[in-house]
């Protein structure tokens, strides 16, 4: 491999650490696979680099995704943090939106803030919502207000200043003096986050943000000054929850911009698989070692939101950036199964990557949805990762039978099926997250599969949902390191501006539009990579006036060269038409925010077609036969090497397709062919 010619991508999973590399000199891709380690992920980090044969001092670009931000802010790991908020606006972060979803339940309890009401301070300034100074800031107070927070062992700072999205000099006044007189405090400004309306959405967001900060400061900052030791002399990227790239100097301050980094990967992964095989519309759905997730390619590119709920509808914590629109459940091949008041339970709890669950023989004693496939023969004890790391079927079947079994007067293998049952149904929810949701029919989309437990789940999920097709990439174990090197350079910005759209003048439109996406042009040419071309894409909120929501709608430039005010209308009529069943295409809208994606496109790893081979795989793609528990009964089971086979072999199921990092499993009913990129093409029977 030619020195500083590489592209190296590593996303860190609750269980494993996968790395894809890519040559760009020869046009080859290597991959490698190791157990996260939780105590100092960049150890995962360099062993997988070391398995897939490569090192730091060979790359010219280090791509990395991980699930750091949002496990901080699920498991309340955080930095202590306070809020600076104006005068009178206090509690407007714990009041929220008043969200009752569950009106009859009487222990129904709200979301609880990051920031405790003690850490949040009022500051006598006042901006209007035209941008004008009501009252000014007192610079005096700001800087007694560090000398507070210094005594109280505050580690980070969040601004959120009332009306800042339409002039925030306030909050960038005072981000600066704090900085200034406390330069090791960990300080965000909402107005870098979020240039939209609504101060609840803007005030969580910077909170989450601070919280996390010092963590994922820390955390970026030991992978960089690890790789620059080991001789790495090139540019580090961070994959934003768009799926799009950014430094990792800014992802040292806009940590929130990551929350969803490996699975946005994944999503990008399948759409260029999409473009490969022109399908139109597919789900990305990715099960990993604790949680399963699918996202959405809708007409050729992937949905995305201005807007996510963290931790669920009812407790959320509402987070007000761009982001892939994914769905995420807590079933991954580490989901703990455990017998609640009588009835079978999976997750959210999960034994990660220590101890791991019980057949990794790592100290795990709880069942898990890996220990249900080894029990029921879908995995094979001896092929675990391609042998390197034997599974314990005893230390499986032990576990189910104590823990599942006996309460619930089973045996170990009516157990393990009654977790995949459940895992199944859990997973079905993520797909109809995205889909039925969103106004979509799940039946008119391909599934494409990863993770290291995607492929032995997806049809029987495809099943449960009447999906008709499935396809399994090339090394799915890996599949969202992969599309990490498809990703470009990403900035999104938003800007809110109330008109009415039939007054909207095309003139201020477009002087809005010019003024963001120069911010992007800025920012891409201010990184240390150098894309081989700029795409600008636009949006804007809309909603019927009298309407407190808005609804994003993607435009095309032509309705803004031709001054189409007619065109725009359709097309949101269009959209609230989707997400509600319903549109008025007689009543008058208006537009709430302008939105602008500017994108530097970087050159693509080229997808390589396999040999050809006949209809049936050839002699040396057959692994042997084993008992595989179906439907009630065991059913002795051909399995075959996914290495090798070749393009347009079919195989009928029942049958395992075993890999380095994964296994695809075929239900009775299933037809599985073989495309010419390699990729596991399935029909999926018995619906």
């Amino acid at each position: 491999m030619s020195e500083g010619r590489l592209r190296l991508a590593a996303d860190i999973g609750g269980t494993f650490t996968d790395i894809a590399v890519f040559d760009e000199k020869t046009g080859k891709l290597t991959f490698g696979k190791a157990l996260s380690t939780p105590s100092r992920l960049v150890e995962g980090i360099s062993a997988g680099v070391a398995k897939a044969g490569s090192d730091y001092r060979s790359a010219a670009l280090f791509l990395h995704g991980s699930t750091i931000a949002i496990n901080t802010m699920l498991e309340r790991t955080g930095a202590k943090t306070a809020l600076l908020i104006t005068e009178g606006f206090r509690d407007i972060y714990e009041i929220g939106r008043i969200n009752r979803p569950d009106a009859y339940n009487l222990f129904f309890q709200k979301h609880v803030p990051l920031i405790e009401r003690a850490l949040r301070f009022e500051v006598r300034e006042r901006m209007l919502a035209d941008g004008e100074i009501d009252r000014p800031l007192d610079e005096a107070e700001i800087a007694a207000l560090g000398r507070e927070l210094e005594r109280l062992g505050v580690e980070a700072v969040a601004i959120l200043f009332l009306n800042c999205y339409a002039n925030a000099d306030h909050e960038r006044r005072a981000k600066a003096i704090l900085e200034k007189n406390h330069p090791s405090m960990f300080v965000s400004a909402s107005h870098e986050l979020s240039q939209e309306y609504r101060e609840f959405e803007r005030s969580s967001t910077v909170a989450a943000n601070a919280y996390i900060g010092p963590k994922v400061r820390r955390y970026i900052g030991e992978i960089d000054a690890h790789m620059r030791k080991a001789a790495f002399a090139g540019s580090f990227l961070i994959v934003q929850s768009t799926g799009g790239l950014y430094e990792a100097d800014q992802a040292q301050s806009q940590c929130i911009r990551t929350l969803e980094s490996g699975p946005a990967a994944g999503v990008i992964g399948t759409q260029a698989l999409c473009r490969a095989l022109k399908i139109d519309n597919a789900i990305a759905f990715d099960m990993g070692g604790t949680t399963a997730k699918a996202g959405v390619i809708h007409h050729g590119e992937p949905l995305t939101t201005g807007e996510a709920l963290i931790g669920g509808y009812e407790k959320a914590l509402p987070v007000q950036i761009a982001m892939m629109d994914i769905f995420e459940v807590s079933a991954g091949g580490g989901s703990i199964a455990r017998v609640v008041d009588g009835a079978l339970r999976l997750g959210p709890q999960s034994a990660g990557a220590s101890p791991g669950p019980a057949c990794y023989g790592l100290g795990g004693t709880e069942p898990t949805v890996t220990d249900a496939n080894l029990m029921l023969g879908r995995l094979g004890a001896g092929r675990f990762l391609g042998g390197e790391m034997k599974l314990d079927v005893g230390a499986a079947e032990r576990a189910l039978k104590s823990k599942i079994g006996d309460p619930l007067g089973m045996s170990a293998v009516e157990a393990a099926e009654g977790v995949l049952r459940i895992a199944a149904t859990t997973m079905s929810y993520a797909v109809k997250g995205v889909t039925t949701e969103r106004g979509l029919d799940a039946g008119d989309f391909v599934l494409f599969a990863y993770g290291g437990a995607g492929p032995l789940h997806a049809v029987e999920v495809a099943r449960e949902i009447g999906m008709r097709k499935v396809i399994v990439p090339s090394a799915p174990g890996v599949f969202s390191a992969f599309g990490m090197l498809f990703a470009d350079l990403r900035y999104d910005y938003v800007r809110t501006w109330f008109t009415p759209l039939e007054d909207a003048k095309f003139d201020e439109i477009e002087k809005v539009y010019r003024a963001l996406e120069q911010q992007g042009r800025d920012a891409i040419a201010g990184t240390s990579v150098k894309p081989h071309k700029i795409a600008v894409k636009r949006a804007a909120d809309l909603r019927y006036v009298g309407q407190e929501h808005a609804v994003t709608v993607d435009l095309p430039m032509s309705a803004f060269v031709r001054k189409d005010r007619d065109a725009i209308k359709r097309y949101f009529d269009a959209m609230h038409a989707q997400r509600y069943g319903t549109s008025a295409p007689a009543e008058h809208a208006e537009i709430v925010s302008l939105r602008s994606t500017v994108t530097g496109l970087m050159r693509k790893p080229p997808q390589r077609k396999i040999g050809r081979g006949g209809r049936a795989p050839a002699k040396a793609a057959f692994g042997g036969k084993r008992k595989v528990y179906y439907g009630g009964k065991w059913h002795l089971t051909p399995t075959y090497r996914r290495d090798a086979i070749g393009a347009g072999n079919r195989i009928e199921g029942p049958a395992l397709i075993e890999e380095y990092a994964s296994t695809t499993v075929l239900m009775p009913g299933d037809a599985m062919e073989v495309d010419a990129l390699g990729n596991l093409v399935i029909a999926v029977g018995g619906r």
